[in-house]
Formats: structure tokens, C-alpha cells, sequence
């Protein structure tokens, strides 16, 4: 009888710890109903892309309550972080494997040589690799030895070339150039791994899944709960552009006057809001009702922009946000109305946000002088070699060369920011990384 009553003891505190760890799961699913509903009631399918739209409305909705207390113990915010991993089995979603070319890396170690030996090793390892379970890397090195005869892979015009000079001289053996090539190869991946995942966590889906798996260079991509097909191809597909633009001077009045009148709108657009038809209500509506209303009504005391946009920004940055913040502020920016708010001498202008720092939890907000077609000054194509060296204070820096077009282009864009004491801002994949100054 003791025993039993000691059973039914830990069943009793099994269930209650269950209940309450399920209790999270429950209240996260219930407001992202209730933001599902809220988004489908304000954007109607007949809408250009209405789901996108639809997603970007959701998480608005979820970050305006994020932060209020829900039940006397917890918010959403922290609820999020404690409920029920559902994944792709229980929630759906999108799976996607990608797969990095390494041929391509190859071909761009090799500054997409000539070399017939280098190019028929490449042919060779296409083949190998559709009855392979081998790395496409070891494939061509095994290719390469196969037909080398006196070519080597230290050879001028395969790795031993201008790029690689640092690393790689005319005298190494085959032997000393593999671990080099095979540690480029892996820094590619890397740097493809952590472009996505920036990409991945800007695209608004919660618990996000990617891994590499292993040295083959495939990546497997999932994202819980993603609806959007065609957003999530060109999201991940899309090549990360190289851009250079000027931006605005420090404290433009024209982009000021514009930011007041943003808010003013935002504000009004708030205001405005008619409240959600009335539907029947279950328990849980009854005990977080209080809490979504309060929310609501909190955010049309507020100017909704100053609250998450601190102006004067940085650098030549033109406001700062928490990170947590941009992708609603970026939404707003890009509303027709609000768009329409910008003065003549400014109409055109593009806003980035910069890529922030790990550990850092703000972001700045560039303002960038665009056109009509949002063509940039300069594009990465006249780039014609990149490589890794120190500036005059020993910092590590990239140098670049550019082609005669893109020289010349340069030139301008430089004397111009010199002469409008403006920034050049760095652009890949729509994030600013750097906008120093020309003096």
C-alpha cells in the first residue's frame, strides 16, 4: 500500500509539472491564433501578396503583447521560450537541403583558370560524383592525380595565383596545398551557413532549424510553421549582392520632418483601427481578453515610431532600434503612405538596417540616396579582385580592385561624399556592414 501511494504521489506531481509545462505551449498557440485571425481580418487574399503581408502582420501583433504578463506568471515572450518544440512533424512548415557547389568554390580558388588539367579534373569528379558517396573534394583531388602528369596544384594558374600568394607559393607539394584548399573550402561553407541564418532569423518564423551536414556541404534548412513557398525559395536561393551607395548627410531636416510626419500617420493609422468583430468567448479568451485589450489600447497612447526608433543614430546612420524592433519599423517604412511622406529631395531614399554585432542587441537605421529604379552607385560586378590584408594600424581589413568602369564610378562616389560630408556605405544582402567617411 506504501508503495502504491508513493505512485500515485509522483503521478500526481508528474501531471501537475506537466500541466504547467504544457500550460506554455497552450498560451503561445492561443495569441498566435488570435494573431493569425487578427491579420486575416486586416488583409484580405485579394491583396498582392497577402501572405507575406500577413506574416509581417503577425509578429507585429506578437511583439506589441510580447512583454505583457499573462495569468500573473508569465508573458509571451517568455512563454515562447518554454513551450512544447513542435517542429516541422506537429506544426508543418518547410524542409529544404541546399546544397553549396563546390565546383564553384573551386573555380573561384583557382580564379576560374584556363588550365585544361584543373577544368578536366572538375569534369571528372562531375562523374564520380553521381556513383560516389565521397565528398565532390576528395572526388577532384582524385580526379586531379589521375591525369595531373606534371601540373600541380601549386601550379600559377591554378592555386598558386595572385589571391592565394599569402598561402600558397610554386614550390609546395600537392600534399601541403590540400589541407589549405580543404580549409578554404570549409571557411566557404561557413560563411554561406551564417549568411542564411542571418537570412533565416530575419524571416520571421519562431524555432527555426539549419545545420551543415558534415564536410559535404549540403544544408538542411526547416522553418516550422512557414506557409510562403515562393518567400522562402527566393529568401534562400537569392545571391547576396555586393552594393555600394552614398548616404545622407547627419541630421538631414528633410529626413527629420519626414520621421515626425511618419509617426504622426502611424499614430493616426492606430487610432483608427476598428476594434474585432465579437465572437463567442472560451475561457482562456475570458482570461487573456484583459490583457490583448490593454495592449491595444496601450499602443495608440503611444507614437509608435520615437517608442521603437531612437533618431540620430551612429555615424552617418540615421537612428538606432532594438533588434527586435526593425523588422515592424521596416514594415512601416515601406507602406505606400508612408513612402509618399518623403519630400522631393529625398523621395527616392532607401532604408538599411547594419548588420549588427554578435552580443549586441540595437541595430542603425542608413538612410541611402537611391533613384527611381533603386540602382546602386556602384555594384559588386566591377569588383575584379578581393583579398584579405591589414590597414596602416595593422586592423584586418579588405582590399579590392576594381574594373576601369567601376574605378572611375568610385572616384566620384568618394569626392562626392568628401565634398557633401557624406558616408559610403557597404551593402551585402541588404545589410549595411560599413559607411566610413572620405576625407
Amino acid at each position: 500500500m506504501q508503495n502504491k501511494g508513493l505512485i500515485r504521489l509522483f503521478a500526481f506531481l508528474f501531471g501537475i509539472v506537466s500541466i504547467y509545462q504544457l500550460s506554455y505551449t497552450f498560451i503561445t498557440s492561443k495569441l498566435e491564433t488570435d494573431a493569425e485571425r487578427f491579420a486575416a481580418n486586416s488583409i484580405t487574399t485579394s491583396e498582392e501578396d497577402y501572405v507575406a503581408k500577413r506574416e509581417v502582420l503577425e509578429a507585429q501583433y506578437l511583439d506589441s503583447i510580447s512583454k505583457n504578463p499573462i495569468l500573473g506568471f508569465t508573458s509571451y515572450e517568455d512563454a515562447k521560450k518554454k513551450e512544447l518544440n513542435k517542429g516541422l512533424d506537429l506544426k508543418g512548415g518547410i524542409n529544404v537541403t541546399l546544397q553549396i557547389s563546390v565546383k564553384d568554390i573551386l573555380k573561384g580558388l583557382a580564379g576560374n583558370t584556363k588550365n585544361p588539367i584543373f577544368n578536366k579534373a572538375l569534369s571528372d569528379a562531375d562523374v564520380l560524383s553521381k556513383s560516389s558517396d565521397d565528398i565532390y573534394l576528395n572526388l577532384f583531388f582524385d580526379a586531379f592525380e589521375a591525369i595531373q602528369g606534371d601540373t600541380k596544384l601549386a601550379s600559377p594558374d591554378i592555386f598558386a595565383n595572385k589571391s592565394l600568394s599569402d598561402e600558397i607559393n610554386f614550390q609546395m607539394t600537392d600534399d601541403e596545398v590540400k589541407p589549405i584548399i580543404r580549409r578554404k573550402i570549409d571557411e566557404s561553407i561557413v560563411s554561406a551557413f551564417e549568411v542564411l541564418r542571418e537570412r533565416i532569423d530575419g524571416f520571421g518564423v519562431t524555432q527555426p532549424n539549419i545545420q551543415r551536414e558534415g564536410t559535404s556541404g549540403r544544408i538542411l534548412v526547416e522553418l516550422p510553421g512557414a506557409r510562403d513557398i515562393a518567400r522562402a525559395q527566393d529568401l534562400l536561393s537569392s545571391t547576396a549582392q555586393l552594393e555600394f551607395w552614398e548616404t545622407y548627410e547627419p541630421g538631414n531636416q528633410d529626413l527629420i520632418n519626414f520621421f515626425i510626419q511618419a509617426n504622426t500617420v502611424l499614430k493616426d493609422q492606430l487610432e483608427a483601427d476598428e476594434e474585432e468583430p465579437v465572437k463567442e468567448a472560451t475561457e482562456i479568451d475570458s482570461l487573456l481578453s484583459d490583457v490583448l485589450q490593454d495592449s491595444l489600447d496601450l499602443a495608440t497612447e503611444r507614437n509608435p515610431l520615437f517608442e521603437k526608433l531612437q533618431l540620430s543614430g551612429p555615424g552617418f546612420s540615421v537612428g538606432v532600434a532594438a533588434i527586435k524592433d526593425t523588422a515592424e519599423i521596416g514594415g512601416w517604412l515601406r507602406q505606400p503612405e508612408i513612402r509618399r511622406l518623403l519630400p522631393g529631395s529625398v523621395q527616392f531614399t532607401k532604408f538599411l538596417w547594419e548588420r549588427p554585432s554578435k552580443g549586441t542587441e540595437v541595430a542603425a537605421l542608413f538612410a541611402l540616396k537611391s533613384n527611381r529604379d533603386a540602382i546602386p552607385r556602384i555594384s559588386g560586378d566591377v569588383v575584379s579582385d578581393a583579398r584579405d590584408q591589414f590597414d596602416q594600424f595593422n586592423r584586418p581589413a579588405v582590399g579590392m580592385d576594381m574594373n576601369v568602369s567601376g574605378a572611375k564610378e568610385w572616384e566620384k562616389l568618394t569626392n562626392e561624399a568628401n565634398l557633401n560630408n557624406t558616408g559610403i556605405a557597404i551593402v551585402l544582402d541588404n545589410k549595411v556592414y560599413t559607411a566610413p567617411g572620405v576625407s
